[in-house]
């Protein structure tokens, strides 16, 4: 792994300063939310909670967060390159201190983002509404200077539409804490998507408050380079474990297949079927395959609800990949209706039919690896990133 892992032990602004002008491409920010009450525990509903994280998320008035917000937001521009954006997350405690900050400096708001939490904690109060949302704003540094957004991947990430401003992103799962914990760590699909939508590859991704650093385990599992600052070495040294974690690349492998997962993300029946087959069902828009077993029994796997794409190749080779024309709808026909329309079909009474638009092929950058021995002649249901693959 090529991309660079560097981390600073220090005050952001004072190292920021130290730093020089217009080299960094994005910047992802997770400043306190000052939600410390300075309290270790507090009873609610007849339930002790922790909200203390110590002295750096101590509440403060507003006049203290605008300071504290326009200090480290006046290096981060300074930093960032004429084109380049930032991203920033927090609750309501902070955020709007946060976005009023970003105005009077001069960067352009693009999008508040609302990170719906599909896991969210607890919430003990019962004189409001439960806490299941947090807030990114993103915005870059210039009015007049166009920003990078990978529209089409991000498209296509979300089925053919463009991507909507509400993310629904479960929380930190386990498998992300095996070297450490962190009490506001960040889940690694939320840096995974933030970072394909606005860099590209060998970009510098700077994080201000890098704490674990999940920003660089995203980063350079992407092939972006990593500037992470934070007061706290333990933190840091949490996250050099995190690091050190993904040299080895089975590991690095498997991190990266679950940081990439989304439950909702749009996927792909991957068909083989021969080349002469594969090309009447391109004229016909009609993709089929066996209903289950011999017997004739249907088996729906979990994925197919979100099953938007086809890909028919041969072999592992000569993908073609089309969009259905319902998202998650397929018919069951007899093999005698099949050859109405030309088909051969020898292996079932009954088949389960994908129609799809023929008319417009979807490009794919670069053809995916399908060859899987004697499953690569099997049907299969896989998300649309492994057949788009990850591309500038």
């Amino acid at each position: 792994m090529n991309a660079s892992f560097i981390t600073y032990n220090n005050d952001c602004i004072t190292q920021m300063q130290k730093m020089p002008a217009k080299f960094i491409n994005m910047i992802f920010a997770d400043p306190p939310y000052f939600l410390s009450t300075g309290k270790e525990r507090v009873k609610i509903k007849d339930v002790y909670t922790t909200f203390d994280k110590g002295d750096w998320d101590r509440v403060r008035n507003l006049d203290e967060k605008n300071e504290f917000n326009r200090s480290w937001l006046t290096e981060a521009r300074r930093l960032l390159k004429d084109d380049g954006t930032i991203w920033v997350c927090g609750s309501y405690h902070n955020i709007f201190s946060v976005a009023t900050c970003l105005d009077e400096l001069g960067f352009k708001i693009l999008n508040m983002v609302v990170w719906n939490k599909t896991d969210p904690p607890t919430t003990y109060a019962d004189d409001r509404l439960s806490y299941s949302a947090e807030y990114i704003v993103w915005a870059r540094k210039c009015h007049k200077i166009q920003h990078f957004y990978n529209y089409e991947l991000m498209k296509q990430i979300n089925g053919g539409t463009p991507l909507p401003d509400v993310w629904r992103i479960p929380t930190v799962s386990l498998w992300e804490k095996r070297c450490g914990k962190h009490p506001t760590q960040k889940p690694l699909r939320l840096l995974y998507r933030i970072i394909l939508a606005s860099t590209h590859q060998d970009d510098t991704i700077l994080d201000p408050f890098a704490g674990s650093c999940t920003t660089g385990i995203a980063a350079n599992l992407l092939g972006r380079n990593f500037i992470g600052i934070d007061q706290s070495q333990e933190y840091l040294d949490y996250g050099i474990r995190r690091r050190k974690e993904i040299d080895d690349p089975v590991m690095a492998q498997k991190i990266f297949r679950k940081m990439s997962e989304n439950p909702d993300e749009v996927m792909v029946m991957v068909n083989h079927t021969r080349k002469e087959t594969k090309q009447l069902m391109m004229e016909k828009g009609i993709c089929y395959l066996r209903a289950g077993d011999s017997k004739g029994s249907l088996l729906v796997t979990p994925g197919f609800e979100h099953m938007q794409y086809v890909l028919l190749h041969t072999g592992g080779e000569d993908c073609h990949l089309f969009r259905l024309k319902t998202k998650g709808h397929f018919q069951i026909w007899t093999k005698e209706t099949l050859e109405e329309y030309g088909f051969h079909p020898e292996h079932a009474p009954y088949y389960v039919v994908l129609h799809f638009d023929n008319s417009k092929e979807i490009e794919i950058s670069k053809q995916p690896n399908l060859k899987q021995r004697i499953n690569t002649y099997r049907a299969k249901i896989r998300p649309l990133h492994d057949i788009v693959g990850i591309y500038d």
